[in-house]
């Protein structure tokens, strides 16, 4: 019996003046959405008509729309932003209500969460008083909670920012080091200046730091401290002692937000010491107030590349584990 073909088509037709951006490039997006939906695309002018089997043209439909409301929002939609969006539409989501939740804009660009994890991560901030951001590198833990650090003291919810990481290869004991307080702890401090100046005018980051009102210091100096009123960042959690994450999570005042962020793959304590990070997810799961939202492989938005590095890895664990429990 000759197997049937079932086969429909859709006409969509794009807003002029954003159909340029939805369709990219040389209609490099328009050639891209064929190759992930699996359908046959024509365009003419704004015009779009979508041939396939009917569940691949339903999914072009609701992502040319969605393509569309992002653009129309400011989006640049670049290769991968319309990848993340057509795999947010094909599992059932919303691309717009996902991608387009804007945190923080500065100079024209505009911090938001890009992945449906992100979105999670971002939501868990805004209704948890401490949130544990872990996950691979290039997934945004830090960046996002930064921006949301930032969104915070624009909105007067905090009257500071606190950030903060371990230096774990000073021991916390920087006294040995040349150079005033500020030269010994800039190169642990570097990445949250960096991140921070991405959402804050350059030459008023000193002043906002002379004035108290962003604090950035090493996690040695938290301690014996109450936080009222902040939002406290710890970065590079998985590099604590469990003495230490539970000094730092102890220090939480009246009105203050702690987002703590770590890799636990990436954990540069002495060999045979346990991650703070580690213990403290054992201990505070299930807590009231504490949320431990997952950020894992597809939610890194740097180069491809790093997805497949980071999963290639978490396979190889994997596999490691599996041989030191079959010894057992």
């Amino acid at each position: 019996m000759k197997s049937i073909d079932y086969r429909t088509s859709a006409v969509i037709e794009l807003d002029p003046e954003f159909a340029p951006i939805v369709l990219g490039e040389a209609d490099r997006n328009l050639r891209l959405l064929g190759e992930l939906l699996g359908a046959d695309l024509h365009v003419r002018g704004a015009t779009v008509t979508v041939k396939g089997r009917p569940n691949e043209v339903a999914t072009a439909a609701q992502a040319f729309k969605e393509l569309e409301s992002m653009a129309s929002r400011g989006h640049e939609l670049s290769v991968e932003s319309v990848r993340r969006a057509i795999g947010i539409v094909d599992r059932g989501g919303n691309a717009t209500s996902t991608l387009a939740a804007e945190i923080v804009s500065h100079r024209g660009k505009t911090v938001r969460p890009k992945t449906e994890g992100q979105k999670r991560y971002v939501d868990a901030i805004d209704q948890f008083s401490i949130v544990f951001g872990i996950g691979p590198a290039g997934t945004g833990k830090t960046y996002l909670a930064m921006a949301k650090a930032v969104q915070a003291l624009r909105n007067k919810s905090v009257e500071r920012i606190i950030l903060t990481r371990p230096a774990v290869e000073a021991g916390e004991n920087l006294g040995f080091l040349p150079g005033t307080l500020h030269e010994k702890i800039d190169p642990y401090l570097r990445p949250l200046h960096d991140a921070l100046r991405d959402m804050v005018e350059p030459e008023m980051i000193p002043k906002l730091m002379e004035s108290g009102v962003i604090e950035v210091a090493p996690l040695a100096y938290m301690r014996g401290r109450t936080l009222n009123n902040a939002f406290i960042i710890l970065d590079e959690a998985q590099n604590t002692t469990p003495a230490q994450m539970k000094m730092f999570l102890t220090r939480l005042g009246f009105s203050s937000k702690m987002v703590i962020t770590g890799d636990a793959s990436q954990v540069d304590l002495p060999r045979g010491a346990k991650s703070g990070l580690a213990v403290a997810r054992k201990v505070l799961h299930g807590v009231p107030g504490i949320a431990f939202p997952a950020l894992g492989s597809t939610d890194v938005v740097r180069n491809p590349l790093v997805t497949s590095i980071v999963e290639a890895y978490d396979d190889f664990d994997a596999y490691e584990a599996q041989k030191s429990e079959a010894r057992k």
